[in-house]
């Protein structure tokens, strides 16, 4: 059976055209002038967007964290990101101290396996840097996964010194691999926030007090330097504050391979959510953390300008109930993150209402640029002949209002409650098959395939 999608306006990175889309089976058949394709089946797109699926490259189902683990399984969380337009999802395997990569990988194999809607691929979190771990990493290239993950801040969890990550990002350089970071300077941090426990400070606020802009600015710096040093590619994730941007579109502008992403809450929310009475702030704690909203105009800015070239979510939902509550009386035991997957397509559609972004611009942050950016290109992050039919039909005038209500992530509430968003996902394929309809989902946790990747295809 074959699919023609007629009517609609596709949207690439240049800007959008009218033609007519037909789907042969899992893949993109043809890409043609209205009225020049036919098909078994037709999707009417009239007055709408067709859009290459959704890439959300920085996702966290099933993870482990401060005693708990975040609430959307690969099942619920892949079933609600297709819900908002994301057909492929890039997820963290996460090395535990004392435990081999290989291993890792394996683990988060047999999560995922069978229990996603739509198509996945990992990245490697090295949090145990050693000689073993240095030669798995080439390993991992070799399975698919050519990205790894490293973090300067959560000492003793997670956190790596500089002349660990010096070691990880001179390996990095040798198999071709991007080390991606999570820039704060934890050390600092932590004593900060001790300081404010002892002086009887114990709101979620102070989550994002204790973590100030500057020592991300800090961190982001030094990766980079650290990356200039060793010749690594580098990867800034969740990027949320404008001292951090800065120094990323300097090294951008010095030819250094440097890329960056950032996240919807931090360009639409601040730390006057963190500062919510009777503990509500804690819905909000992730990190880096939420800023004033001055550095959101700037994170815009980056977006046009490339110096951020992508748009995840960092997807990692913990319950309010029971969960974030953890915290009560010690922000310190909040845990970190915030579901976000199933509303990335529409909170960055409504910048391109608000005069943000352009249509190509929204799809290139979105998708085309995290298909290349994760050697997904051209199989994802694209509508023509040969790809992969991941295909959103958008309707550009649909209004909606997000709420914990009426969204499909598993977690008791949503950090954009009561958002009036203009746009909405219509109909959802994943590899040829319609998912998300009108009449609901039609889609099944046993059709995503896993997607071994090639190395980042930006690199000089």
């Amino acid at each position: 059976m074959t699919t023609l999608i007629t009517g609609g306006q596709v949207v690439s990175p240049s800007g959008a055209l009218l033609a007519d889309v037909l789907v042969d089976g899992e893949t993109i058949a043809a890409v043609g002038a209205p009225g020049t394709l036919s098909g078994d089946e037709t999707i009417d797109a009239t007055g709408k967007y067709v859009l290459p699926g959704g890439i959300d490259a920085h996702t966290h189902m099933e993870m482990p964290f401060g005693g708990t683990h975040s609430v959307d399984s690969f099942s619920t969380g892949t079933t609600a990101a297709a819900w908002g337009g994301t057909t492929t999802i890039i997820d963290f395997a996460v090395q535990a101290k004392g435990t081999s990569l290989l291993s890792t990988l394996d683990k988060w194999h047999a999560k995922a396996d069978g229990n996603c809607a739509i198509d996945y691929g990992f990245h490697m979190i090295v949090s145990d840097v050693n000689d073993q771990s240095l030669k798995e990493m080439e390993a991992c290239v070799d399975g698919g996964v050519g990205s790894f993950k490293m973090f300067m801040a959560y000492p003793g969890v997670f956190y790596s010194t500089d002349g660990e990550i010096l070691l990880a990002m001179q390996k990095a350089r040798e198999i071709g691999a991007t080390i991606m970071m999570h820039a704060e300077n934890g050390i600092a941090i932590d004593q900060l926030a001790a300081q404010a426990f002892a002086a009887g400070k114990i709101d979620p606020v102070q989550h994002g007090l204790t973590r100030p802009p500057e020592l991300e600015g800090e961190a982001t710096s030094r990766a980079i330097q650290l990356a200039k040093v060793t010749g690594s590619p580098l990867y800034i994730v969740h990027l949320s504050a404008s001292q951090a941007l800065a120094a990323v579109a300097e090294a951008r502008n010095d030819g250094q391979n440097v890329f960056a992403e950032t996240c919807p809450q931090y360009l639409y929310l601040s730390i006057e959510d963190l500062a919510k009475p009777d503990f509500e702030g804690a819905k909000y704690v992730a990190s880096p953390p939420l800023r004033e909203k001055s550095h959101q105009a700037d994170l815009w800015r980056g977006l046009r300008t490339n110096d951020l070239s992508v748009v995840s979510t960092d997807h990692c939902p913990f319950c309010f109930k029971d969960q974030k509550e953890l915290g009560r009386g010690d922000f310190r035991a909040i845990p970190n993150g915030m579901p976000g997957v199933e509303h990335r397509m529409d909170l960055l559609h409504q910048g391109v209402v608000a005069g943000e972004l352009t249509l190509g611009r929204w799809v290139e942050t979105c998708s085309a640029t995290p298909a290349r950016m994760f050697g997904l290109y051209p199989k994802k992050g694209v509508i023509a002949a040969g790809s992969d039919a991941d295909i959103v039909i958008y309707d550009p005038k649909a209004t909606q209002t997000l709420s914990a209500e009426t969204h499909h992530m598993n977690v008791d509430y949503s950090a954009y409650e009561g958002f009036e968003i203009t746009g909405r996902v219509h109909t959802v394929l994943s590899r040829g098959r319609v998912v998300v309809s009108p009449s609901g989902f039609s889609g099944s946790t046993s059709h995503g395939k896993f997607l071994s990747r090639s190395l980042n295809q930006y690199l000089n």
